[in-house]
């Protein structure tokens, strides 16, 4: 098995806590907009003396890999071995194991296609027409979800059916994964933070979305981080706003965020070979810049005994 970029990339999103709180206004598909990344971690990037803490709290997570700290060079290595011959089909799992345990709810007549029809219905009861929504509390936030929800089902509905595949529905739940819905991933993140509705994102606006204050509480260190990675990074034009092209680069992020950085970080230091891509033989080879990193959910399983360990 040989580990690629895209494969680390996933693992750094999927580390314990790695993914932060999701959107105040995610919908009731249970996806959030956008999950805003903890940092990866707190301690300094200094590979050239030999300190890997950074590596591993970013692929294990800082709690976990204090934890695996307290084990010896033999069962670390041991475990990382049994762990990569384990990786090979994680990549899209999780996006797979949410369709499938929501495909029965929305395809309520068991024709292997979901409706617009039976996914409005199931995820908001039946109403019939002029009768959205009047015997609710919030009528009016009931009905922007249904209207946001069905542009963003006629967005992944590539064939124009009003009939979703497992693919489209999977367009429909996780269309961050996908490049032809990235405009309505903009469009949605613009209209949960724009708040004062000028078309774009203001600073404040950007840090409301990650934290609110209680009275009299300092601000967290990794706030601040937050505002000057808003300043130096996400905008890119430096107008001191976010607009529709620069959320897509945050939202949906090139190279430069830290997840993908790191991935490729721990990609280039330990290719041996140069080939583009990472076998078992290279990860332990490098172990200890990776079981000093933070990667994954299974960065737990680093730190349990499971009979299959």
């Amino acid at each position: 098995m040989m580990w690629r970029p895209s494969l680390l990339l996933l693992l750094l999103l999927l580390r314990p806590g790695a993914q932060g709180k999701p959107s105040p206004e995610a919908g009731p598909h249970g996806q959030g907009r956008v999950h805003h990344q903890a940092p990866l971690s707190e301690a300094a990037h200094d590979d050239a003396h030999g300190n890997f803490q950074y590596d591993h709290e970013a692929f294990l997570g800082r709690e976990v890999a204090k934890e695996f700290d307290q084990l010896s060079p033999e069962e670390s290595q041991a475990r990382l071995g049994r762990i990569v011959d384990r990786m090979d089909h994680t990549q899209q799992r999780h996006i797979r194991d949410s369709v499938s345990a929501a495909w029965h709810t929305y395809d309520t007549d068991g024709d292997g296609r979901v409706g617009w029809e039976e996914l409005r219905n199931a995820t908001y009861g039946y109403y019939a027409p002029g009768e959205e929504f009047h015997d609710v509390e919030d009528a009016e936030t009931y009905k922007k979800m249904l209207a946001r929800d069905e542009r963003r089902f006629r967005v992944a509905d590539q064939d124009g059916d009003s009939m979703a595949t497992r693919e489209e529905l999977t367009a429909f739940l996780h269309p961050e994964e996908f490049p032809h819905m990235r405009d309505i991933v903009v469009a949605e993140t613009l209209e949960d933070l724009d708040k004062n509705k000028d078309g774009y994102i203001q600073v404040d606006e950007y840090i409301a979305d990650l934290y609110s204050a209680e009275a009299g509480e300092e601000e967290p260190a990794w706030v601040q981080t937050e505002r000057e990675q808003f300043r130096d990074f996400r905008d890119l034009n430096h107008d001191g706003r976010l607009d529709g092209s620069e959320v897509g680069h945050w939202v949906l992020p090139p190279a430069q965020d830290q997840p993908l950085v790191e991935a490729n970080h721990l990609l280039q230091e330990s290719d041996t070979d140069k080939d583009g891509r990472l076998s078992k033989a290279e990860i332990l080879g490098n172990w200890n810049m990776f079981v000093g990193s933070q990667a994954t959910n299974y960065g737990e399983d680093l730190t349990r005994h499971h009979d299959e360990l």
